[in-house]
């Protein structure tokens, strides 16, 4: 499931975001790519220990927390801590897809990674070409999004980032390793509990029907979760 997820940081976090990552120190993208991916791999990136990195990072988790969207879809155990790109003229990432585990070479804590997210931090008019391509079906995804929107997507995909043609893409970018680590058994949840929502905004949260839905994405959850 390739999910959009609007309006993670308001504008005024946009604009903080990119005050602070306009004077941080940038190093090569590829500090952060395994042996096959750092052959694509042509960006810029903010140092993991960098002090940016660290109040950003926060920022970011703060905002998924509260975000009721992302916390139905990814379910998430833990979130590897946020990273920070950019693009410019001519850079790009060819077709990789991310390594199955991440160790934080901060504290060394292992997160395996089941879903990608690609957090905007540049509006579609600030750049041309940039887009993020996700292999999915017949058909490839393109994605560009309105800075401060959200894209979860599975880590299991290949995907790449067109090259940049004018401007610059800025983004934050990070890994989720959920509770419920099938695919299938994540998505089917998802919408269940975007249905509950439904139904109990249409018929209260005390109605018979809601009480047994609630009651069985609870343990299906149970069920499928693994901490």
């Amino acid at each position: 499931m390739i999910l959009h997820v609007p309006q993670v940081l308001t504008r005024e976090q946009v604009r903080m975001c990119r005050s602070l990552l306009q004077s941080a120190a940038w190093v090569d993208g590829r500090v952060t790519a395994g042996g096959q991916s750092g052959l694509a791999k042509r960006n810029l990136q903010l140092a993991e220990d960098s002090p940016q990195a660290a109040q950003l990072g926060e920022m970011v988790l703060g905002a998924l927390a509260s975000h009721p969207i992302f916390m139905s879809a990814a379910l998430p155990l833990k979130v590897y801590p946020p990273l920070f790109n950019r693009y410019g003229v001519g850079m790009a990432f060819g077709d990789h897809i991310d390594n199955a585990i991440r160790t934080s070479p901060l504290t060394g804590a292992r997160y395996r990674t089941d879903l990608s997210a690609t957090l905007f931090l540049s509006g579609p008019d600030e750049y041309e070409g940039g887009e993020l391509v996700i292999d999915d079906g017949p058909e490839p995804r393109r994605i560009k999004l309105a800075a401060g929107d959200m894209v979860l997507y599975p880590a299991t995909t290949v995907h790449r980032v067109e090259p940049v043609r004018s401007g610059e893409r800025w983004a934050s970018f990070f890994w989720v390793e959920s509770m419920v680590g099938d695919e299938v058994q994540r998505a089917l949840l998802y919408r269940l509990d975007r249905a509950i929502a439904s139904v109990r905004g249409d018929v209260g949260d005390t109605h018979p029907g809601a009480i047994a839905l609630t009651g069985a994405y609870h343990n299906l959850v149970r069920m499928w979760a693994d901490l």
